[in-house]
Formats: C-alpha cells, structure tokens, sequence
C-alpha cells in the first residue's frame, strides 16, 4: 500500500485552511491535482494515480475549501473566489510553474487559471471538466433548485444520514458497480465527506456549481475563450460519462488551438475510478510530449 497520503501538508491560505499531499522527487516536474464537486476529496478521487504518477513527478493532491480536511471556510467560494486562492496556494507551494490535472469542477478551475495565468501553467489535463458548455440539461429547472431555499442544506442531512443511499448512487456511478477495485475504501471516504459537510454546515453543492447557474444559461462558460488558451492541453472524458457530453468535450478541443482529446473506454465521469491505468497512460503520454515540445532542439 502506498504511504502517499500519510503524511499531509496543512496551510492557511487566503484565510483558510488548505490540505496538500504531496509526493516525489521535489526536483521533478510539478502536478498539481485538483477533485471534482459535491463528495469529492483528493484522497478519493486521486487515490491510485497520484502515487503511480510521483514516480516521475512532484505531485501535489490539493483538498479544495469545503473537501476533506479543508475545513472550515466563510463566505462565498465561487470560481472567481476560488482562483485566486488555488494561485496564492501556487506561491505557498513554491510552484512559479506546474502543470494541472483538474477533474469535473477541478477541470474547470483548471482550465480557467491557464486561460488567465498561462505564465504558472506548464500543461494542462482537464478531465470531464465542468465550465465549457453554454447550457446543461433541465437548464431553468435546475437553477430554480438551486435557489429553493433550505433544498441543498436538507440534500446534506439526507446524505449524511443514508449511508445505503450514497452507496447505490455511487455504485451506479461506477461501471463496474461495486465490483470496482477499492470499492469499499471508497465507500467509505465519499460517506465521511457526506458527513462532513453536515457537521460543518454546508450545503450538498458547491458554490462554483451553485454561481454558474443562469436561468436559461450558465454564467460560467468557458468555451468562448478557449481560442486563446496559450498552454498544451489534453480534454479527456469517460465513454459513459453522463455529466459531461462528448460533444461538449470536442468543441472545446476544437476551440483550444493545438490541444488533444482522448476518450477513455469503459468509463464514466470519475474516470481515475473505473480506468486508472488508462488514465495514468493517457496522462504519461501527454505530459511526455508536452515537455519534449517545451526542450531545445
């Protein structure tokens, strides 16, 4: 078993506590890896790539505000508010440059910081990322939900009380269903954030998925600034995936001059659950590349 995670990193950054995990040879080529939404932690999500990827890197698995050991944070932690706090992270890191690897939420954070600091960016993988379509299904609906008031903070009690409810909907989630490897450790990790977020009060979603809603379209769309991102990128996506369509994925590789996109089969939104080995290639390949292109002739 690896020792990756077993000795953290606790900082305060922008006035709030911030976990890192890190591993690798400090004199390696810098990732940094940030987790998706609502259950996610970097533990979780990361949890059998990040030490297969510090054999060659200085690996750097991030708890976002409100994930994991992150806790607690005031305020309103929208994209905006949330930028800033992952660049100043950079700078406590002692990172003037890294490459990210975002997944869901952590894809669009991702994305957005090389749109606007491509200078502290060396590549970036974007995986099922959030932030890149100008509509989602039930687009009205949903942002009337997310506006009922006390619906997200009750979704929160609901969860942390039903731990067989959050293990059909993550076995749901999965393709191989429970028979996933690690199924149960898991489990295990995605009901300690449900109950996490119950004890510290918060709601069941983000407030970066909560502010990117619009009536009749999201407030936060990237895809319109892709054209400029100046740094290689790889958009990867799950062939199952259900959150994040495939043709959200290909226009934003269309956009984003000179990029590469890779659709993992077998797959769905998670895709370091259900193919890590097929994310690890994809990722090695393209990190291989991305820095040959960066070397002197």
């Amino acid at each position: 078993m690896s020792r990756f995670f077993d000795s953290p990193l606790d900082l305060r950054v922008a006035g709030g506590p911030i976990r890192v995990h890190r591993g690798g040879d400090p004199e390696a080529p810098a990732l940094v890896l940030l987790h998706g939404a609502m259950l996610d932690t970097g533990r979780g999500v990361w949890r059998e790539v990040a030490p297969a990827l510090a054999e060659d890197h200085h690996v750097h698995v991030v708890d976002l505000p409100r994930h994991g050991a992150s806790r607690p944070w005031r305020g309103v932690l929208d994209d905006d508010a949330l930028r800033p706090i992952l660049l100043e992270l950079l700078d406590r890191l002692d990172l003037p440059k890294a490459a990210l690897i975002g997944l869901s939420m952590g894809g669009g954070l991702a994305t957005g910081i090389a749109l606007r600091h491509p200078e502290r960016v060396e590549a970036l993988v974007a995986v099922g990322p959030g932030g890149i379509g100008a509509r989602r299904p039930a687009q009205l609906l949903t942002w009337a939900m997310l506006r009922t008031p006390g619906l997200l903070r009750a979704s929160t009690l609901l969860l942390a009380r039903s731990p067989g409810m959050i293990r059909r909907s993550l076995a749901g989630q999965l393709v191989a269903g429970e028979d996933t490897p690690g199924f149960e450790e898991i489990l295990h990790r995605v009901i300690d954030e449900a109950r996490a977020k119950q004890a510290h009060h918060e709601r069941v979603l983000d407030d970066w998925q909560i502010h990117a809603y619009g009536p009749r379209s999201m407030r936060l769309d990237l895809l319109p600034q892709l054209p400029r991102l100046q740094v290689p990128t790889l958009w990867m996506r799950g062939d199952r995936d259900t959150l994040v369509a495939p043709e959200e994925v290909a226009a934003a590789a269309a956009a984003a001059p000179g990029s590469q996109l890779v659709t993992i089969p077998d797959a769905g939104h998670i895709v370091t659950y259900d193919q890590p080995d097929a994310f690890l290639a994809a990722t090695r390949a393209f990190l291989t590349e991305a820095r040959s292109d960066r070397e002197p002739a």
